[in-house]
């Protein structure tokens, strides 16, 4: 309750009577002292916290957002939280940076992510974030291989906003359409709906679609069963939400280190009742560079110089693949100029007669 009351704009003075106000009797114990003590050595946790070692877990995958909070960090009433935001191998998220910073630049969020590189943090698969956010750039110089995500719950704010509010329903429900959608292809289709209905009279609608649709549908490429959680940010935005979004900026100025050390403290409470990942037993296949399509796992066999490859119990199985044409619009490009099936049909049994197949393991 204290790191809420804080970020609120509430100064520590004020503590005990609103405390008291609340919990009555109960709260007679925490005296301005009391309360400056657990602030100090917050201050402490969260100074160990920035300096830890990040060496120890892989990191699948990294949600970022800047957070405007009541209480103003210092004389600068622009400065932020950037808040960021890790899911382990074992699925669980852990809560990796808590800085002040600029929302929007690329040199706030450099150093954030300088800093958790050089403390061994390794080069995550996916980072989701608001499209907003000046840390595009920064990912891309500190972890040039990690692919983007958008945030749809941004995103859909942003478009609905080009659009007068009685079209936003109709809007709306498209949008929920591309982001809930089976497939990329059904998404597309959305897209192409959604640009049919609105592109003549409100292009800007659609342009903020267009601009970002790769970044937005990224999460099509990881299992089915983390696309509920890749979408938005929410990891960071639930554990902000008595406290985020203010519309009106406190007089007084408060300490950048007290306030960084109450968000942490926040953040730090949430995590332990944060929900692990659904399927998070994938999350090491994202690791180790399995691919995933449309949500499915996918294997890459040997060049196809003669046939098709299908494991089953550590086997393969050549085929030719004009013996089997129905495959043929299943089958997707795999790496080193192979094939892929998803798991489904790797692992399924296929006829084969002695000049159309040959068994190879």
């Amino acid at each position: 309750m204290l790191p809420i009351l804080y970020l609120h704009g509430l100064s520590t003075g004020d503590f005990g009577p609103a405390l008291r106000d609340l919990l009555g009797a109960d709260a007679s114990g925490l005296s301005s002292s009391s309360i400056q003590r657990l602030t100090e050595q917050w201050q402490a946790e969260h100074a160990a916290f920035r300096a830890r070692e990040l060496r120890f877990h892989r990191y699948a995958y990294v949600f970022v957002d800047g957070v405007n909070v009541a209480v103003r960090l210092g004389e600068d009433s622009k400065l932020c939280l950037l808040v960021v935001i890790g899911v382990r191998e074992d699925g669980e998220k852990e809560l990796l940076a808590v800085e002040d910073g600029y929302r929007e630049s690329e040199d706030s969020w450099a150093a954030v992510f300088r800093d958790l590189r050089d403390r061994g943090l390794n080069e995550p698969k996916l980072v989701t974030g608001d499209g907003a956010l000046g840390a595009w750039a920064a990912l891309r110089s500190a972890f040039p291989g990690t692919r983007e995500q958008r945030c749809w719950v941004h995103k859909t704010a942003n478009v609905l906003d080009a659009l007068p509010k009685r079209l936003q329903p109709r809007a709306k429900s498209l949008l929920h359409e591309m982001a809930e959608a089976p497939t990329h292809a059904d998404a597309c289709k959305a897209l192409e709906r959604f640009r049919a209905e609105f592109d003549a009279k409100y292009p800007k609608a659609v342009a903020k679609l267009d601009k970002d649709w790769d970044a937005l549908t990224a999460f099509f490429d990881f299992p089915a069963e983390h696309w509920r959680h890749l979408r938005t940010t929410n990891p960071i935005e639930s554990s902000f939400a008595t406290v985020k979004l203010r519309t009106k900026v406190t007089k007084g100025a408060g300490s950048k280190k007290a306030a960084l050390a109450m968000a942490y403290k926040l953040l730090d409470a949430a995590q332990e009742r944060s929900r692990r990942f659904n399927g998070h037993e994938l999350v090491g296949d994202v690791l180790d560079g399995i691919t995933f399509k449309d949500g499915i796992k996918w294997r890459a066999f040997l060049p196809a110089n003669a046939g098709f490859g299908l494991q089953s119990t550590g086997k393969v199985r050549r085929l030719p693949l004009h013996a089997h044409p129905q495959l043929l619009g299943i089958a997707a490009p795999a790496e080193r100029g192979g094939l892929a099936l998803p798991d489904s049909l790797a692992t399924a049994a296929w006829p084969a007669s002695p000049a159309s197949a040959s068994r190879v393991g």
